[in-house]
Order: structure tokens, then sequence, then C-alpha cells
């Protein structure tokens, strides 16, 4: 394999291992093949999905390696013998099963049992093929073997007493048995069979593309995660997705959803290490620059994304028109302060400020160059206190929260990075659609509604959805009962119906995918809960001032989530229920039994002393 095409499948080769391998309502033999049914053979399939998701395609050759036991094709000489199932020659078997616990390796001049001689094998089968393969049987035991004696004498174990066998290992008939072999099969054009990923643009009149969103460890992202990546997966979107986790190491010991999108790791900056500022939304440019530093790439255009989105289509350069020094954009009016003193301040080229965020469709080499400065930027922005207010920034919070986004921009000022802004890519539900427009972005990052029935992502804070069972949001209305009378107003809340209804899905193929148990009572309390605590927030958010966002947010549900009661913490609770009434039961019996013993044994004493009083007085 090619280092490209290894870099590009590692990482989704551990995660659909990992997939495969908790998809527990598949593991039967009739869909995997496992004979044992035990999902043993996920790593396999995790490769063999990983690969296909990556779009290798691989040359396959059946006369490279074989396992022993098989018979060999006429004038096929394996080069890898595999003895991965047990085989035999003769009476004589071996199975590496059966060495499971062996410490032969430590055992001065222990080998396996000894195959038949070659000369023994001659006589056994008259059949050539089958005759190849015995040989090969007992060349590799040979082989293992002569690799023990070898290991054993380079650590110092005493001279092997003489043995017939012994003598053979060291014959000349067993270095004619044991030389290496070479394939003889055909010889393939090297050009036809290079296709790798790094090559693929010769295959394609496209660029390659890859997909990045951020995110942190945290139940709140975690349903974001399985939102997006469910759409990503329907979109059509050409290339791999990569996730950039930030988390402390604390966050991290404790992290469940490792399995949720391939990952790369990122170490949080939601507290600045030098300042201590408390600022989550710095970990997006960091998560970006630390990912460029630590992974190789052959993608030509990276699209960026936020993790609260809903894909509906494949988001390409080449439809959008992006180029080198000219990435794609959406529009974010609200950046006023590219306008003002605001970008003077923080840039030495404010007129190539463009109010732009949301999706980016940047080239590699762009990025490569900018990153490092979206990051300065960002922290040059949130540093810059005296210049908060929301007349300068556009941030009706007036709390700096906006800072990565204006980080963004007046860092693409600063290298001349001008944006094509598209009004058509990304659309946010509750808004109306422009006509003709075919988003291929919602972004519900704001409150959005239809008739009495809304969402908001920010109710569902601290609300742990992924790892309770069957867990969803609420409902958006049928969209049959939508009657509005304006053409414009119906568009609006089709798209907020979808937007709510892919979330859903998203969250009811996962829980399927982790084989969760059917609904009971528990389930359902632990489900209302959640939907109580988001309805709580959400009345707690909207009396009063309205502080920042995420920070807002985090202090609105700190009280409420500890009443959350995930699944398993439910089952705990009810298991040590039920130990507590047993324990109650059986103290009572035991206390009911003393009192009956104590009773029953006084009884006792009375009686005798009132026998012994009559036999004294009948003495007297």
């Amino acid at each position: 394999m090619h280092i490209d095409d290894l870099r590009a499948l590692a990482r989704l080769w551990l995660s659909k291992t990992e997939e495969v391998r908790q998809d527990k309502s598949h593991w039967s033999t009739n869909i995997t093949g496992d004979i044992y049914g035990t999902g043993w053979i996920s790593e396999m399939y995790g490769y063999a999905i990983g690969a296909a998701e990556v779009g290798l395609r691989h040359k396959i050759n059946d006369d490279i390696m074989i396992y022993l036991g098989y018979i060999p094709r006429p004038g096929i000489e394996p080069l890898i013998l595999h003895y991965g199932l047990p085989f035999k020659v003769g009476n004589w078997s071996f199975s590496k099963l059966e060495h499971h616990e062996d410490v032969i390796v430590y055992d001065c001049n222990r080998l396996f049992p000894p195959p038949p001689f070659p000369r023994e094998v001659e006589m056994m089968e008259s059949d050539p093929n089958v005759k190849r393969g015995l040989f090969l049987s007992i060349e590799c035991i040979n082989t293992l073997n002569e690799g023990l004696l070898l290991h054993h004498a380079s650590v110092g174990c005493p001279k092997a007493q003489w043995s017939k066998y012994l003598s053979f290992l060291k014959s000349r008939r067993f270095s004619e048995l044991t030389m290496p072999k070479y394939w003889k099969g055909q010889k393939v054009d090297s050009t036809i069979t290079a296709q790798h990923v790094a090559l693929s643009k010769t295959n394609s009149e496209y660029p390659k593309i890859h997909t990045l969103f951020s995110t942190e460890c945290s139940s709140y992202f975690d349903w974001q995660t399985v939102g997006l990546m469910h759409s990503f997966r329907l979109s059509g979107q050409p290339g791999n997705i990569m996730r950039l986790l930030s988390c402390t190491d604390e966050d991290l010991k404790n992290y469940k959803g490792h399995d949720l999108a391939p990952t790369h790791y990122v170490p949080s900056m939601s507290q600045h290490p030098l300042t201590g500022d408390w600022y989550p939304a710095i970990n997006k440019p960091a998560a970006v620059l630390h990912w460029l530093s630590h992974v190789q790439t052959d993608a030509e255009f990276i699209v960026i994304l936020d993790a609260d989105m809903i894909m509906r289509g494949p988001i390409t350069p080449w439809e959008y028109g992006a180029k080198l020094g000219h990435p794609v954009s959406t529009p974010y009016e609200y950046l006023i302060g590219c306008d003002n003193i605001l970008a003077k301040i923080h840039t030495r080229n404010p007129s190539a400020c463009d109010k732009v965020g949301g999706v980016i469709i940047i080239h590699i080499d762009d990025l490569r160059r900018f990153a490092i400065l979206w990051l300065h930027k960002s922290e040059e922005v949130r540093a810059d206190k005296a210049h908060y207010a929301t007349n300068i920034t556009g941030d009706i919070y007036a709390s700096g929260w906006i800072s990565e986004m204006y980080g963004y921009s007046f860092a693409a000022a600063e290298i001349n990075l001008r944006h094509i802004i598209r009004r058509d890519i990304m659309i946010y539900p509750g808004y109306v659609p422009l006509p003709g427009a075919k988003y291929k972005v919602f972004h519900y990052g704001l409150r959005f509604g239809v008739g009495n029935w809304s969402f908001d992502k920010a109710d569902w804070k601290n609300a742990d959805v992924v790892n309770t069972s069957w867990a969803k949001f609420p409902e958006p209305p049928d969209p049959a009962t939508i009657m509005q009378e304006g053409l414009d107003a119906r568009e609006r809340d089709l798209l907020s119906i979808e937007c709510a209804r892919a979330l859903n899905k998203a969250l009811y193929l996962h829980h399927k995918r982790r084989n969760c148990p059917r609904l009971d009572s528990i389930h359902s309390t632990s489900s209302n809960k959640i939907e109580r605590l988001a309805h709580e927030s959400s009345r707690n958010r909207n009396r009063g001032k309205f502080v920042p966002l995420d920070v807002a947010r985090e202090k609105t549900v700190e009280s409420a989530a500890a009443t959350i009661s995930p699944v398993h913490r439910s089952r705990r609770l009810a298991r040590s229920s039920r130990m507590w009434i047993i324990a109650v039961w059986a103290v009572s019996i035991v206390v009911f039994l003393l009192v009956i013993s104590m009773f029953f044994t006084d009884r006792r004493r009375s009686v005798s002393r009132s026998r012994v009083s009559r036999s004294l007085k009948a003495h007297v």
C-alpha cells in the first residue's frame, strides 16, 4: 500500500472497526460470514469498509497467500503461509489456539511437536497438488521450530541434545525446501496498479476534497455530531470528513463519544493556556491549525463546517467557483466591524475584510498560509475589550463572543484572500428562503419554530440524548398541516421541519446502531427528564436579561443538569432500590425469628421453673 493511501485509510480503519464491532444486531453468520456469530472479524470489515469509504480499489491476487491445509493451485508458489486455521499431515496436526497460553518461547530447547519427515509425506499422497499442500504444511511448522531454536540459542540456552529431527533442521534437504520463493504471477503495468489516493486527481477532472468540523468533549456537541455525520453520509459529499475534537486530558478520560465520527484529537483551548480567558470558540481555529500541523493530506480543497449544521447535498469547489486565493463562504452581515474602526485596528488591509463565515471552501495552500493568522487574530480581537460594544462589533451581547468570526475575516484580509460570497449555500431554519435557491446546509444556530412548536439548540446544552436510549427532540408538525397563505412562509416552515426531522432521524439510527434496549418506564422517565430540562432552560433564558450565548446557557442549565438521569444511572438506582427492599425484608424476617425464639425460650424456662418448684414442694 502506498503511504498516502495508508494515511488516508488508517483513522477510518479504526473507526469503522469500532462501528462494526458495536453493531451486534448484524453479527449473525448469514450476514457477516463469521461462523461463530461473535463479531470476531469486525476488524476485517473495518478495513474493507474503511477502504471503500476512502475510495481505494484493490487488485486482488489469490496466489500470494495460502492457508495451510488448503490445496495450492497448479503452478502457483505462495509467498506467505498463513497458519490461522488448524491443519494436519497424516496423523499429525497443529492448531495455534492450542498454544494460546504456551510459554514455549521462554522454555529452552522446547519445540512444537515435529511433523512427518519429507520422505514420509512422499508416500502419503499421489496427487501432486495435494502432496505440495502437505509439503507447505511441514515447511511452515519446521520454519517455526527453526525460529525457536535460533531464539533459544540467542538468549543463552544450553545447546540442545542431538535428535533426528534437529539433524533434519540443519540438513541440506531442509534448506532446499525452505529456499526463498519468488512471485511467478503475471506482470502488471505499474501505471495501472498505482491508482492510489494521492494520485486520484489524474483519474478525475475534479480536485480532492476533505471536510472538517470542530467540536468539544460534551454531550451538547455529541448530538450535533450525530446529526452532521448522518447528513454527511446522505449528502453525496466527495472525500472524507474529520471531526476536530478539542478536549482537556481530564475530559478525555470520561468521554464516551469516540466512535461518533472519524476524529483528530486536539488539546482544548477553551481556557486560554496563557491568559486564562474562558472562550471555547477559540478551539475552532486552534483545532484547524493543529490538524494542519499534525496530518498530511492530499486534499486540494478543505470544506469547513460548524457542528450545528445539517447537510442537504454536496458542497464542492467546482460548483461554487472556489480557487486558489479566492475561498467561497456564506454572508455574515452582522460583522459590521469590517466597515469601521475595528478592521482598521486589527488588519493592515481593512478594505479586504469580507463579512463571511459558516461554510468555508478554501484551497489547502490558502489554509496553510492563513490558519495561524486566524488563531492570532481571534486572540487579538478577543483581548480588545475596549471595542466589544454592539455598535462596533454587531455582537448584541457586547461580550466578545464573535471574536473568532472576526479573527477569520481579519486574517483573510491580512493576506488579501477575497471571498466569493454565496447566499444559496446555507440557510438558518426559520429564515425565508431565496426564490429558487437549492440550499446545501441548514445552520440551526438560532431558535426557529413552526406554529406552537419551536427548537433552540441551547435548550439541549446539557441533555445527553446520545447516551440515553431512544432519546430524541420534540417532533415538529406534520408538513401536511402547514396551511399558510403565503408561499414564502410555507417554504420556510417546510425547511424548518426538514431540519428537525433530520436530527431526530440521525438520533434514531444512532440508537439503533448501538442496539439500545426497547423503551420501558425507566427510559421514558429519563427522556422526560431531559425534555423537562430543555423546557426549564428555555423558560429561564427567556426571563430577564440574556447573557452571552454558551456562557449564559451553561449557567442557566447548570443546576438543572444535575437532575438528568441517564439510562445507566437510572438502572443503578432501580437495582439499588430493589436491593434495599430485599435487605429490609431479610432484616424483618430475622428480627421476627429472633423475637419468636426469645418468646419460646422464656416460655420453656418458665415451664421448667414451675416444674422444679412443684417437684421441691412434693419432696417437702
